[in-house]
């Protein structure tokens, strides 16, 4: 395995356990929801009491193999790394940090701000490293290339409808907060996400004026 490989998987791994931690700690246990496949998850969890980590497998499985015979051999390795180790990340925390909780009673807005933050963060490392969570994060790159509109606002645009649904076990207060982690966190994904691009832009133009030097 080459070194820029191994680089992708850490940084995969990395942002999977960010995003399982985040969501768990800051969304599951204030009670916010969560938009994609994982808000889908949450909403079997409240229904069935079905973890997370087993429904959101069962929804990117059949994503990713219909998915990765169009985007290409590498984005379906990483996405399945992707897939797995988030649900392998969320399993661990689920069953050994329930009793650390991260609860902020009334005051939503400090979960809902740095769960956009992190979950961001953690999503934004996924998908610079060629990568995704899941299925519904190849649907949204495949929405965002076939329509020209940024990655952040294809995930803001799904996740709102996702969210919708999360009102037969929220109040409006609790959809309200999540639509604004969601909001952060569209934008954070696209910030991380799109340096990659910028910083590859940089290194031409540098290249360039070193030929015509």
């Amino acid at each position: 395995m080459s070194n820029n490989r191994l680089g992708e998987t850490l940084m995969i791994l990395i942002g999977s356990f960010i995003l399982a931690t985040t969501l768990y700690h800051f969304h599951y246990q204030n009670n916010l929801a969560e938009g994609g496949f994982i808000g889908i998850a949450l909403l079997v969890k409240n229904a069935i009491n079905i973890s997370p980590s087993i429904t959101t497998l069962l929804l990117d499985i059949p994503i990713i193999l219909i998915a990765g015979l169009y985007l290409g051999r590498k984005l379906l390795i990483n996405t399945t790394i992707g897939a797995i180790s988030f649900s392998v990340f969320y399993s661990i925390i689920e069953k050994t940090s329930s009793n650390f909780t991260f609860n902020f009673g009334n005051h939503l807005w400090i979960p809902a701000i740095l769960g956009g933050i992190f979950a961001g963060l953690g999503l934004g490392l996924i998908l610079r490293s060629g990568g995704a969570t899941g299925g519904d994060d190849l649907i949204t790159i495949i929405m965002s290339k076939k329509s020209k509109i940024s990655i952040g606002k294809v995930y803001f645009i799904f996740d709102a409808v996702i969210l919708l649904c999360s009102l037969s076990y929220l109040s409006w207060n609790e959809v309200g907060y999540t639509i604004l982690s969601v909001a952060i966190c569209a934008k954070v994904t696209e910030l991380v996400y799109e340096s990659k691009f910028q910083k590859k832009s940089v290194t031409i133009k540098t290249n360039e004026k070193r030929l015509h030097a």
